[in-house]
């Protein structure tokens, strides 16, 4: 004889009350959750209708919980919450970069949800994604696509995951042409001199401690969100290194925050720096405290990385240096090394990167006429 089958789950069976006191009764059923386990759920009120309705209004919150909220009905904009709600909980347990969530919210912000935002998920076709990609391709080229693409799908991904549509139609739209990548520009001696000559002589580049900001990211290859997150109790001037631990990271809502770990995990990296570098640092020594940055702002905090930035854009164009980027003297330091005839192992642990044929790829200025090269091949013929 067969027992009594189970309820289905998210189901409840009969609610039964009782009188507690005068003005106090209880509801209560059997209820079976998402894990499949049968419980006793119970409310109570001032009233038997009271307790009942505060019974059906605590089993309505445990179905909503244990069920998917999205259905095809729902707006792209529903699922896109969510997912950032996801996101911000790997951002609070150390699994996402916050520059990457502000990645996120921004691609989610300009480029999709103005087009795509009020649509429900059943109306979101391949063909309406692929309409979507070729017009912002149009209008914002192919990296701002390619990242919003990545943002896109991953917000419908997560809608078909919970069961609101068949699958992800992001998947089926067409690749995304990059063109060709412009190749890495390093600054040569004469340029070299002659940018910081005309830092130095830019009173407010000068103020802004551009030159010396150049002079460390020239020896240390270390990104400006690295350089600027460098205090002095990370740097060694006797034996002549440099630890970078850090980067800084504007966070909404919050402000600048010093994040560890530099910029991945490969970032975290102890750098030994040439001698003219020890001098600059030993000429900045001013103050004791061990915490105190490197390159401090007007009140001894640290800079706003994007202040800089601008700061150093007004100065290249007044120099005629148009071209010049805060990457340029990363990539100026990478090729350098290469020249000198580095590995490209040993390289990229100079530029903080788990893959050498990134810092090779990205970071190393090509183009030049190897005598090296030339000589090698002499006797091929």
């Amino acid at each position: 004889m067969s027992g009594r089958p189970p309820l289905p789950v998210g189901a409840h069976g009969n609610i039964t009350t009782r009188q507690l006191a005068a003005k106090l009764w209880e509801a209560s059923c059997r209820y079976r959750d998402a894990d499949g386990e049968t419980r006793k759920v119970k409310r109570r009120g001032a009233s038997r209708s009271g307790a009942e309705n505060a019974l059906r209004a605590a089993l309505a919150e445990r179905r909503h919980a244990a069920e998917a909220h999205l259905t095809p009905d729902s707006r792209v904009r529903d699922a896109a919450e969510a997912w950032l709600e996801q996101r911000e909980t790997q951002l609070e347990a150390g699994e996402l970069a916050p520059s990457t969530l502000t990645v996120y919210r921004s691609a989610w912000t300009l480029y999709i949800e103005p087009a795509l935002g009020g649509l429900r998920l059943r109306e979101v076709t391949v063909a309406r994604c692929e309409v979507w990609k070729l017009e912002l391709r149009k209008r914002k080229g192919a990296a701002a696509t390619k990242s919003a693409r990545t943002v896109l799908s991953g917000i419908l991904g997560y809608a078909a995951r919970m069961g609101a549509i068949p699958t992800n139609p992001v998947r089926d739209i067409s690749p995304i042409p990059g063109g060709r990548r412009k190749p890495p520009r390093a600054l040569t001696r004469d340029e070299r001199a002659r940018w910081l000559a005309a830092m130095e002589a830019d009173e407010k580049a000068a103020r802004w401690a551009i030159p010396d900001l150049t002079r460390f990211m020239l020896a240390t290859g270390c990104r400006i969100s690295e350089a600027l997150a460098v205090s002095w109790d990370e740097v060694d001037l006797e034996a002549g290194t440099v630890a970078v631990r850090w980067h800084l990271v504007p966070v909404r809502g919050v402000g600048l925050q010093r994040v560890a770990g530099a910029k991945s995990e490969a970032g975290t990296r102890v750098l030994r720096v040439p001698r003219w570098c020890v001098d600059m640092l030993l000429a900045r020594r001013v103050a004791e405290d061990s915490g105190y940055p490197v390159f401090p702002d007007d009140l001894g905090g640290w800079r706003w990385p994007g202040n800089v930035l601008r700061v150093l854009r007004q100065a290249r164009d007044e120099a005629g240096f148009s071209w010049v980027t805060s990457h340029v003297f990363r990539k100026t330091c990478v090729t350098v090394l290469d020249e000198a005839g580095l590995s490209a192992r040993a390289i990229a642990d100079v530029a903080g990167h788990a893959d050498p044929s990134m810092t090779q790829r990205v970071y190393m200025g090509r183009g030049i006429a190897s005598e090296e090269a030339a000589t090698a091949l002499e006797d091929l013929l």
